[in-house]
């Protein structure tokens, strides 16, 4: 079953917020932290699906969130280019070893 990290953004009242995550189905995920039923620091905001990545199973999908969740710069570069691009969103596939 593939597995997809991603990377929402948001631009309220309490400044510019980024959120990485992971699940299998981004559209129902993406419903559910507007929804206000995703994590708990995603609540209050509207929020936009900046980046994604497709990965073959939840640990290489787990592995690369918790690296993504580290990585300020790049989170920071995926919204620049989302501001700039007017809603652009990049999913990529991972390349066969």
């Amino acid at each position: 079953m593939s597995c997809f990290v991603y990377i929402l953004g948001s631009d309220g009242k309490g400044g510019r917020r980024t959120y990485v995550g992971w699940t299998t189905d981004l559209d129902r995920r993406l419903d559910e932290h507007n929804a206000g039923t995703g994590a708990r620091s995603t609540r209050g905001r509207q929020w936009s699906l900046l980046y994604a990545e497709c990965h073959p199973n939840r640990g290489e999908a787990m592995s690369r969130e918790w690296y993504l969740k580290r990585d300020r710069p790049f989170r920071q570069e995926v919204f620049k280019h989302f501001e700039m691009e007017s809603h652009w969103v990049h999913i990529t596939q991972p390349q066969p070893s």
